[in-house]
């Protein structure tokens, strides 16, 4: 009976404490196995190889997706072998792990240097499009950064004389590829977990193409997959930090409370939110084979975190995570030909996504939809101007918003509208629009952007902190 546990790119750069914590830490001989390992690229390297997730800053892919000129890109490429064998310095003091991920990280560099060489030279005749290859080298490009980690993971277990065993998801030279469960079930055959301790990529080289769908979230899939084809009993998710009943950087370290236990219903809310527990269509391989999924702090593996199942339901009423997200648009468009014609969303909804812009949530009446969208403000610019040229007779206005929910698993209780309601208008919170599912999991509080901070610390104090008795307003 084993566990699949994953190590995100910032904790893995916190190497050495993860060897004292979560690898090995106190773990007796039988206690260091039954567990496979799934790590990310260490901190920095994916933006580094395709571009930055927040700035946008290009990294070799997309110097490549863009270049004239080898040179662009091959710099890029350059730097980032420096970057990685730094990283392996840091690591390693002895000759032999030192030049063993050395070389590991030269190979699959020089590997993939000589094949953008060959694909740029090749589109430079008019029958090949550099765009019809550019996805297969984005994939190429992010498996290395947790190969790397992955590699370097097994040298130095190993050097603490630990029987680990590195699993190679990313395909290299492999001839064609093969179904994404066939893959992960393809290198898992045969291990015996009681007596190896797995690490394994975050990345998965499949026929599907798992970046085509999930682009940088690829690695919780490939956490999901290995857990279910396995058979484990428990998914673990290390980070570096608890997940909590707020942002104890806005409410205050001694006022969150560690969330215990939740449901998966709680944590598609959080990922709607863009405060992701867990992928959720990562999630969902969990929930349908009943793999319970737990979230710990790396640092603090003593803490026993969030247990999430798909089952639990809170014993009493309550409020357990006042989340939020501030990075929100709202796209309100008015057409008194609305009424009663639901093509104007089906069409305007697909125009959202084509543009990449992500609905967190809609409303509508009458003669009017709003659209809440998070994404760059250029493609909202750009969704707007489409929008109006789409519909000349309507009005189309934009606003910057900010969301504030209170998630929970069991929230059907009178008078907790009216609680949150209030706890904002005390706070002198203007609520712009309001939103409660049947299911009644979330309520969502629509806010200006500037009014986020002090409404999350509102509601916090308001359902959580002053004991959370939402059965006493029945």
């Amino acid at each position: 009976m084993h566990t699949v546990e994953k190590i995100g790119g910032t904790s893995m750069s916190r190497f050495q404490e993860l060897m004292d914590t979560i690898l090995i830490g106190k773990r007796s001989e039988d206690q260091l196995y039954n567990r496979i390992f799934v790590v990310s690229a260490y901190g920095g390297i994916t933006n580094q190889l395709l571009e930055h997730k927040k700035t946008g800053e290009p990294g070799v892919y997309a110097r490549f997706a863009n270049a004239e000129s080898e040179e662009a890109w091959v710099e890029a490429l350059n730097k980032l072998q420096v970057n990685m064998q730094e990283i392996n310095s840091e690591l390693f003091d002895s000759e032999f792990e030192l030049t063993s991920a050395n070389n590991f990280v030269a190979e699959r560099l020089n590997d993939v240097r000589d094949c953008m060489k060959s694909l740029h030279h090749l589109c430079s005749y008019g029958h090949f499009q550099l765009e019809e290859h550019l996805m297969k080298v984005r994939e190429m490009l992010a498996s290395i950064g947790e190969a790397h980690s992955a590699y370097n993971s097994v040298l130095a277990l190993r050097k603490e004389g630990i029987n680990a065993r590195f699993v190679d998801l990313t395909g290299w030279h492999m001839a064609t590829p093969i179904p994404f469960e066939e893959m992960v079930a393809k290198q898992f055959d045969g291990i015996e977990f009681d007596k190896e301790l797995v690490i394994a990529t975050g990345y998965t080289h499949c026929e599907e193409g798992l970046m085509t769908t999930f682009d940088r979230g690829y690695s919780e899939m490939t956490f999901s997959a290995i857990a279910t084809v396995t058979g484990a009993t428990e998914a673990i998710i290390h980070k570096e930090y608890h997940l909590s009943s707020a942002d104890p950087m806005l409410v205050g370290t001694d006022n969150v409370v560690t969330i215990g236990r939740t449901n998966y219903d709680v944590a598609d809310q959080l990922s709607n939110l863009g405060m992701e527990a867990i992928h959720p269509k990562a999630a969902k391989g969990l929930r349908r084979c009943g793999v319970q999924l737990r979230i710990k702090n790396a640092f603090q593996p003593e803490d026993e975190g969030t247990l999430i199942s798909q089952e639990y339901r809170s014993e009493i009423p309550r409020v357990e995570i006042i989340a939020g997200r501030k990075d929100v648009f709202g796209i309100e468009i008015f057409d008194q030909e609305m009424l009663g014609d639901a093509g104007y969303d089906i069409e305007i909804s697909t125009l959202l996504r084509q543009l990449k812009l992500y609905v967190v949530n809609k409303d509508a009446d009458a003669n009017s939809i709003t659209y809440y969208v998070a994404g760059s403000r250029k493609m909202v610019n750009r969704a707007t101007r489409l929008i109006e040229d789409t519909y000349p007779e309507g009005a189309v206005q934009l606003h910057n918003l900010a969301i504030v929910s209170a998630i929970g698993s069991h929230m059907k209780v009178k008078g907790i509208l009216a609680r949150t309601v209030t706890a904002l208008a005390e706070a002198d919170i203007n609520v712009q629009a309001l939103h409660q599912s049947i299911r009644q999991v979330e309520m969502q509080c629509i806010v200006h952007e500037d009014d986020y901070d002090q409404a999350i610390i509102a509601l916090h104090q308001a359902l959580i902190e002053n004991g959370n008795n939402l059965h006493d307003a029945a």
